[in-house]
């Protein structure tokens, strides 16, 4: 066969710039991780006056701010892993609807229990998200700046955090908490019909697929916006793997310390960064600040996970990833212990709060930017998927004992002081598995 006649779909997407359709893709998985961060943190922002409106406890709320996540676990590790046998677009189409009516609904629930239950479907949806967006955009990005395109994509998660928190500031006196929710499940059915139309499945999924060249072609012309007519055959050449399986090559021979290692990380990572934005506008309140300040001093963490995801992305792309990521958590415990000793009424609780979202999302960012690269395409969302969704149990913990921790008279110092820890593991860990160094691109 004339060999000019076969494209190595990596190469080719390696060797070229980026077209203005790859930045169009990179937007619009923007704006759908920042849809996916509206409807995750959501619950913090309404918490405050749901607990006041329903005379409920915090422990007894603390059923409904983990039902999320664990439908995000479940999401993720069933619906996100699904994309390697169904493809990245389909999934993510169904993701993107289920959370939007989801969300709509709670806006209208009466008891803890029915909230709990359309928070817990909102999970499974918004599970499917996140690594299936991270999975598609790695695909069609040049190896040598995904890290910062990736990590800067997913800035979208801690903007659309923050706008949530702001919308939150608003609407909840105007309005009440429902005007929160009902904006929240808005916006992503919004973005629904632009998805549609624009985004495309992945081309090296396809190839890995033994989809025909008829099918891969026009495709792929169209993301790179180059005629590729006289190519017959489209491959894409990865190490061999000995799993039949996606599921089979997370534990195999070359990825099985990297897997735990990536799910260890993400475990410690987010039980700090959800026990802090669920939480911490309780806290503020308990102390004596309104909402609609405590909601924007929590919003600013996310606000600083956004810078810090951007120079943790920028720096990856030069220095050995695992190392920026470590140093990135490790900082975020001293944040922390920076931010638990100052006190609530200190004068740089700003300043604080910044750093610790700085360092902390930063590095949870990185380590979104960090997975893809970990497994090949068989298996990639996959990969990604199950360290989100084990990862997840760290999410359940943290937005589950805040309200326990406090109701056992533990205070704002002690909390944030002894949340160092879990940031030191995850900087340990991250440097442990770099230590299984095979990686497919």
């Amino acid at each position: 066969m004339n060999q000019a006649a076969v494209l190595d779909v990596r190469e080719f997407i390696n060797a070229r710039k980026m077209s203005a359709f790859q930045w169009g893709l990179v937007v619009l998985c923007f704006l759908i991780v920042a849809v996916d961060g509206m409807d995750v943190a959501i619950m913090g922002f309404v918490a405050p006056s749901i607990l006041g409106e329903w005379h409920i406890s915090r422990p007894a709320f603390g059923v409904v701010m983990g039902a999320a996540p664990i439908g995000l676990a479940v999401g993720a590790l069933l619906a996100g892993s699904s994309a390697d046998w169904f493809g990245r677009r389909k999934v993510l189409l169904a993701s993107v609807l289920g959370f939007g009516v989801a969300t709509l609904a709670t806006a209208h629930a009466t008891t803890p229990q029915g909230m709990a239950a359309l928070r817990f479907i909102t999970g499974l949806a918004l599970g499917a998200a996140m690594p299936n967006t991270t999975t598609l955009i790695s695909e069609y990005i040049p190896e040598r700046i995904r890290s910062s395109v990736i990590a800067t994509m997913f800035t979208g998660f801690n903007l659309g955090s923050a706008a949530i928190g702001f919308a939150a500031a608003w609407l909840t006196p105007r309005f009440g908490w429902q005007s929160v929710l009902t904006f929240g499940g808005l916006m992503p059915l919004i973005l629904l019909p632009f998805m549609f139309f624009l985004l495309p499945e992945s081309a090296r999924y396809l190839v890995g697929k033994g989809a025909p060249a008829e099918r891969v072609r026009p495709l792929l012309s169209r993301v790179c916006q180059v005629k590729l007519d006289s190519y017959q055959v489209f491959v894409s050449q990865e190490a061999p793997v000995s799993a039949k399986q996606p599921l089979g090559v997370l534990f195999s021979q070359g990825y099985a310390l990297k897997t735990f290692s990536l799910w260890l990380t993400y475990f410690m990572g987010l039980l700090v960064i959800y026990l802090t934005t669920s939480w911490l506008p309780t806290m503020m309140k308990d102390a004596g600040i309104s909402i609609d300040r405590a909601s924007t001093l929590t919003a600013m963490f996310q606000l600083g996970g956004t810078v810090g995801a951007i120079v943790v992305g920028f720096a990856m792309d030069r220095i050995k990833p695992s190392r920026v990521i470590s140093a990135s958590y490790l900082l975020g415990g001293v944040a922390l212990v920076v931010l638990g000793g100052s006190g609530l009424n200190s004068a740089w609780i700003v300043l604080a709060i910044l750093a610790t979202g700085f360092c902390l999302s930063g590095a949870q960012t990185g380590l979104n930017a960090y997975a893809p690269g970990c497994y090949p395409t068989m298996a990639r969302a996959t990969g990604v998927s199950w360290m989100l969704g084990v990862g997840r149990l760290g999410s359940i913990l943290g937005s589950s004992i805040g309200g326990v921790l406090l109701s056992l008279g533990w205070g704002f110092e002690a909390i944030f002081l002894a949340l160092a820890l879990p940031a030191v593991i995850a900087a340990a860990s991250i440097l442990g598995g770099s230590r299984q160094a095979r990686t497919q691109a």
